[in-house]
């Protein structure tokens, strides 16, 4: 299933590839933070198109198509193109996320960074891979010495759930913080052992499904901010390498409003 999940998902990634740079059609969302570009739809009806074709029995949940549901077992979960605000301004942070649950669960994503030709992919219970290279998350264990890394929501002039000052707190109790624009690099990013730890509010299931395996696999921790068991439809997530994670929930509590 991995290699299907990665072919589907080089498609789009090409689809993407061949439109940076190039003039867009920029629609808005939910404000004039929230793009949308005719390059998002095109790769999410690509992968869409594989899909019902090779499983018509299959649900999906797709960022700009919703939901389209069926009575099987499996769904699958797609980001067409996570970094839409780095594509539509021509910097090459984005990539292509594709999950698939089985009953509710993450069993296999696959996350496609794009502009680098770099599949990071899982399956549950078989570790985690970056081109077919194991990885696994760093060994860590001072919140001091760790390399952080975030994301704000479309509406982070209002502050939610007091993001700001998680922020300014979590800059204060690190080495330093990074902001690449794509949840799902992120999250790669934490599994490959180059970030430590990566937490971000108001996010959806797309943006997350295929990187919480990957990050799983990697042997991290993924919880919600109560440090509770995290479920793709939470929107506020925390990832680690496992032993950072009770400092950064920690000092996440003192500000988060749920």
């Amino acid at each position: 299933m991995i290699d299907e999940i990665t072919y589907i998902a080089k498609i789009a990634g090409n689809i993407i590839r061949e439109g940076f740079g190039k003039t867009l059609q920029i629609e808005y969302k939910t404000n004039e933070s929230n793009l949308v570009t005719q390059i998002d739809k095109n790769s999410e009806k690509a992968i869409i198109e594989f899909i019902q074709k090779k499983y018509p029995g299959h649900s999906i949940l797709a960022e700009e198509n919703g939901e389209i549901l069926s009575d099987g077992e499996y769904t699958w979960v797609i980001d067409p193109l996570d970094g839409t605000t780095n594509f539509a301004h021509k910097l090459p942070i984005f990539a292509v996320s594709i999950g698939l649950q089985k009953k509710g669960v993450t069993v296999a994503g696959v996350i496609y960074d794009v502009m680098q030709d770099v599949v990071y992919a899982a399956e549950k219970g078989a570790g985690a891979f970056c081109n077919g290279q194991k990885i696994s998350v760093n060994s860590n264990a001072n919140l001091q010495h760790s390399l952080l890394v975030t994301g704000f929501p479309y509406d982070i002039a209002d502050n939610p759930h007091d993001a700001l000052g998680i922020f300014v707190d979590l800059v204060k109790a690190s080495r330093g913080m990074r902001r690449l624009g794509s949840a799902a690099l992120d999250l790669c990013y934490v599994a490959k052992g180059v970030f430590d730890g990566f937490w971000e509010v108001h996010l959806h299931p797309w943006d997350i499904c295929a990187g919480m395996l990957i990050v799983d696999e990697a042997g991290g921790k993924t919880t919600d901010f109560n440090g509770k068991e995290m479920d793709i439809f939470n929107p506020a997530i925390l990832s680690s390498n496992g032993l950072i994670h009770n400092s950064m929930l920690e000092i996440i509590k003192k500000k988060y409003t749920d």
